[in-house]
């Protein structure tokens, strides 16, 4: 080795045995000559493959020294022929660190290369860098993951985060919701070894590099990995099985083929790998409160770097622990939120049946994600003469509160009805009736009385927005006294009368349906005011056309939400929607 490059003469001794060592391939005694020194060295040969690295090297790199013998170097600063040809030292990249290249040489003829990776004085001023970069990619880590309650988005927020700044290929992978708490990873996969069956997980995201070492005719890595694809069932053994299993990271670096195929999570992510040519695999479990929620899977493709180190492993791991809180925060949400979502379901369930002469049809959508279940309702009830009440309301609040006090006003609903009143007297006596509950959420209410022995509607409403009248030619929103919302105990409610029709179809709503945050409620009302329904039934929106003649209720709804709605809606919508069945002489 060249003098300028040795720090004293007895370096310059051992170095120059080691690369006469190097030279007849006794790569033994190059370990026996190197090993000592406390820098991180690692030699190469002639042809730039890979001899030899000695301990401090593999504990800064975390390459296992079996992994490497006789592989070719990547060069991404293409450094290393150089110094070869030449001789002179330089400084470069290697195994993804700053390194300093020197020639080895026997009677001045090059042998081989030394990588030194950079100790001493700079060592603590590296040292400290590396810790603020850490603490760095962590707070960005906190800000970037988890900006929602839905979980799926916080997996997604996740996978793109490592990619590509800590992987070229990333995959999260989730337990089901109703997976049982039991807080024991042993309930949720399977140690090595035993003979459960690991359980199904969903692929929530993935990620990909788009820089990727170049392939021949390389497929797109992601294709065969989509989120919300089917269930995988990762194989025993696996480093994601692994992870799961014991509680902590698992890495595999610097991989043959057949060492990637026995260690992907399945054969989908396999496919994903060959594709984007990953070689190291890092499996980091999601656990938060000591309870498995999933595994981070990465990959990095053969060129991008030696491997993931210990370094890597416990900084990953550290946000991977942060992605976990903010996806269990998300899960219990989802929970929580479907748990509402059922009940209100089941408290919400099909109307009563109408009489034969009156044709129904209802939508409920609940709210986006970021919302919590709300109070909207509605019914219908059967009465003597071949009438029928339609109800439409909406209980004040969110959550499972008005959830239960929407069923409240329903079952209320239902017997004052029975004693076969006027609407608006319905809407006093109802109002009575929940003031006098304690606790009870008000409420507003529209009732539509439909006669089709007179061709009379009759309506009342409590505080609720108008409803809307689909005619052949217009959209008409109909004007009927408003009284306070129910439980208030103040009273004084009107009810008007009109035409009912066999072209005409009558609307009920709620206010998710037209309102819009920092919108004039006249102007949300106006979009309903434009939509059309077409003689025979169709519906459609300004210039569009509508269903053919004789469509359904169920179809004129679909039409309603799909020009009305909001894709994110913030509160929920119900509608109901009726018309009389257009009787057929006999003949």
């Amino acid at each position: 080795m060249r003098p300028e490059s040795a720090g004293d003469g007895s370096t310059d001794s051992l170095l120059a045995a080691a690369a006469a060592a190097l030279r007849v391939e006794r790569d033994a005694l190059v370990g026996a000559l190197l090993g000592q020194l406390p820098v991180a060295v690692a030699v190469l040969d002639g042809e730039l493959r890979w001899r030899y690295l000695n301990p401090p090297f593999q504990q800064v790199t975390g390459v296992s020294p079996t992994a490497v013998p006789g592989r070719p170097v990547e060069d991404p600063d293409r450094a290393l022929p150089r110094v070869l040809a030449d001789g002179r030292p330089r400084s470069g990249t290697f195994a993804g660190r700053p390194a300093d290249f020197r020639r080895l040489e026997v009677d001045g003829a090059p042998v081989g290369l030394l990588a030194v990776l950079p100790g001493g004085a700079g060592t603590h001023r590296a040292e400290l860098e590396r810790v603020r970069a850490r603490f760095a990619l962590l707070e960005a880590g906190s800000e970037r993951i988890g900006t929602t309650l839905d979980p799926d988005t916080t997996c997604a927020e996740l996978a793109a985060f490592t990619v590509p700044g800590s992987a070229d290929l990333a995959l999260v992978d989730v337990l089901p919701l109703d997976t049982p708490d039991t807080g024991d990873t042993a309930t949720a996969t399977t140690t090595p070894g035993s003979a459960r069956t690991l359980p199904r997980l969903r692929r929530a995201a993935t990620a990909c590099g788009k820089e990727l070492p170049d392939l021949p005719d390389r497929p797109d890595p992601l294709a065969t990995v989509p989120p919300g694809g089917p269930a995988v069932r990762h194989r025993p053994g696996s480093v994601a099985a692994r992870a799961l299993a014991e509680g902590r990271p698992v890495a595999a670096n610097l991989l043959s083929a057949e060492e990637l195929a026995a260690l992907v999570p399945d054969r989908a992510a396999l496919s994903a790998c060959r594709a984007a040519g990953v070689d190291c695999l890092l499996a980091v479990p999601l656990i938060a409160r000591g309870r498995p929620l999933g595994v981070l899977t990465l990959g990095r493709a053969h060129g991008s770097s030696l491997g993931f180190t210990d370094e890597d492993t416990e900084l990953l791991a550290a946000l991977a622990g942060r992605a976990a809180l903010t996806l269990d925060h998300a899960r219990r949400y989802a929970r929580s939120q479907n748990t509402a979502l059922e009940l209100q379901r089941a408290l919400l369930a099909e109307p009563g049946n109408p009489h034969p002469n009156l044709e129904l049809a209802s939508r409920y959508l609940p709210s986006g994600i970021t919302s919590v279940v709300g109070g909207d309702w509605y019914e219908t009830v059967r009465l003597p003469f071949g009438r029928t009440l339609l109800a439409m309301g909406d209980v004040m609040g969110h959550g499972v509160e008005a959830a239960v006090d929407m069923s409240n006003y329903r079952s209320t609903l239902r017997y004052v009805a029975a004693m076969d009143l006027p609407p608006h007297r319905i809407l006093r006596q109802l109002d009575t009736l929940i003031a006098e509950q304690e606790n009870a959420r008000p409420a507003t209410c529209v009732l539509a009385l439909a006669d089709p022995a007179r061709s009379r509607w009759t309506l009342a409403s409590a505080g609720h927005l108008p409803p809307a009248l689909l005619t052949p030619h217009a959209t008409e929103l109909i004007a009927v006294p408003t009284g306070p919302p129910l439980g208030t105990g103040v009273g004084g409610y009107e009810q008007t009368t009109m035409e009912l029709r066999t072209d005409h179809a009558l609307l009920l709503y709620t206010d998710g349906l037209v309102e819009r945050r920092g919108e004039d409620i006249d102007a949300s009302l106006a979009r309903l005011s434009a939509l059309r329904l077409p003689a025979g039934g169709a519906l459609g929106s300004g210039s569009a056309p509508g269903f053919p003649p004789g469509s359904s209720l169920d179809s004129l709804l679909d039409a309603t939400l799909a020009a009305l709605a909001p894709e994110d809606a913030e509160d929920d919508i119900a509608l109901l929607v009726a018309r009389v069945r257009h009787r057929t002489s006999p003949s």
